[in-house]
Formats: structure tokens, C-alpha cells, sequence
């Protein structure tokens, strides 16, 4: 197909499509004519790609141009890409507030006791250190007494994920399966645990709202 046929076919402009080429996210299409190239469902689904971990994973183009050059080492350890490409998608905080100390402390003591074999460089621990400050810093620092139900829910999901990926991963590669399964199932995960909050309000909430409400118009009838 032309690369006006690639646009229609994906719904991304051409220009944007020529920018992700020059940008190495994209490869160039095979040269049929000096000004001519031609694109296959391979630019297709790389595409498709681009635009959800842009779109709906919300990385940058940055973001996204590491985490394809580790969806494209099959040669590497899946171990070592995952840590790669977790790097390249977990944001880093730009300032650190007070209390970090301890955060990190509180952080480390999780890790061991949870026995989980990461290393403290990893970008996520600094991040759960700079989260677990902030709330202490509002008066929140209670909301580390669910850190464990916290950590064992995560474990579910993480080997959920892993599942996930060997399931078929011949079609498009354990890599890119996992890399792409922990961008877009954290936009999943994030979605899921807001309706998930939605239902609990409800029942927590909502009903025992509704039961006083009801008590309140039987005892005013009553008192009529």
C-alpha cells in the first residue's frame, strides 16, 4: 500500500507518519519508485503500536522510540528488556519532597518482606518513595497500613501479566508481549480500579446512605 493508503488504513496523518520514520520509531517503507514507497501490515501494526503506548499509555516519543528498541532485541534476555523497558516508561520526579529517607526505608523493609528481588535503583522503588513522602507530608502517612494488601493484590496482577504473555507469544513475541502488556495494563489496571471504586463506595456508602435515609422517613411517618 501507498503511505495515503497507511494513513487512511491507521487514521494517523501523513506527516506524522513520516515523522515517526525520521524518528526511527517506524520503519521506512520499501522504495518502489524514487519518490514512491510501498507499506505493508507490518507498518500497519507498528503503527497501531506507536499510537496506543502514545495514546493510551501516554509515553512520549522518547518513551516510546526505548521501549520499541527493547521490543526489538529478541536476542536479550526477556529479564533485561522488561527492566529496560520499565525504565523508559516510569516518569521520574523531578523533585524530591521531604521525609524521603524514611520513605525509602519504608520502601526497603516491603521489599524484604515481601522477598521480592529488586535492586533500589530500580526507577519504581524511587517512585513508591517519593509517593509514600508525599502522603506523609499531607498527613496521610497512615495509608502505608495497607501497603501489604497493596503488595499482595500487585502480585496477583503481575503474574497475570506474565501469564498473559506466554499464552500464544509465538503470534507477536514474548518481548513485545510483555512490554506492551505492562504499558497498556497499567491504562487497564488504572480503569479497572476506579470502577472497581465505584462499586465499593456503592456497597460501603451508597447502601448504608440508603438504610438511614429509610430509617429517618419510617420514624417521621411514625411520628405523624
Amino acid at each position: 500500500m501507498r503511505i495515503g493508503e497507511l494513513s487512511r488504513e491507521t487514521g494517523v496523518a501523513i506527516p506524522t507518519i513520516k515523522y515517526y520514520v525520521r524518528e526511527g520509531l517506524l520503519p521506512a517503507g520499501r522504495l518502489t519508485s524514487p519518490n514512491q514507497a510501498s507499506y505493508d501490515d507490518g507498518h500497519v501494526r507498528r503503527l497501531r503500536l506507536i499510537r496506543g503506548l502514545i495514546d493510551v499509555g501516554g509515553l512520549s516519543v522518547s518513551s516510546v522510540r526505548d521501549v520499541l528498541a527493547a521490543v526489538d532485541s529478541p536476542e536479550e534476555a526477556v529479564h533485561d528488556v522488561l527492566g529496560v523497558a520499565q525504565g523508559a516508561i516510569t516518569p521520574r520526579t523531578a523533585a524530591a519532597p521531604e521525609g524521603m529517607e524514611r520513605a525509602r526505608q519504608t520502601v526497603a523493609e516491603l521489599v524484604r518482606r515481601r522477598g521480592w528481588r529488586v535492586e533500589p535503583d530500580h526507577p519504581s522503588y524511587e517512585k513508591l518513595a517519593v509517593a509514600l513522602a508525599t502522603l506523609r507530608g499531607i498527613a496521610h502517612g497512615e495509608f502505608e497500613e495497607v501497603m501489604d494488601d497493596y503488595a499482595e493484590a500487585c502480585e496477583r496482577v503481575a503474574a497475570a501479566d506474565l501469564a498473559w504473555a506466554e499464552r500464544n507469544a509465538e503470534v507477536d513475541g514474548l518481548v513485545e508481549r510483555v512490554v506492551v502488556g505492562t504499558v497498556l495494563g497499567d491504562a487497564v489496571l488504572s480503569a479497572m480500579r476506579r470502577l472497581a471504586h465505584v462499586e465499593a463506595s456503592a456497597r460501603t456508602f451508597g447502601e448504608a446512605g440508603e438504610r438511614g435515609a429509610s430509617e429517618a422517613e419510617v420514624k417521621g411517618a411514625g411520628g405523624r
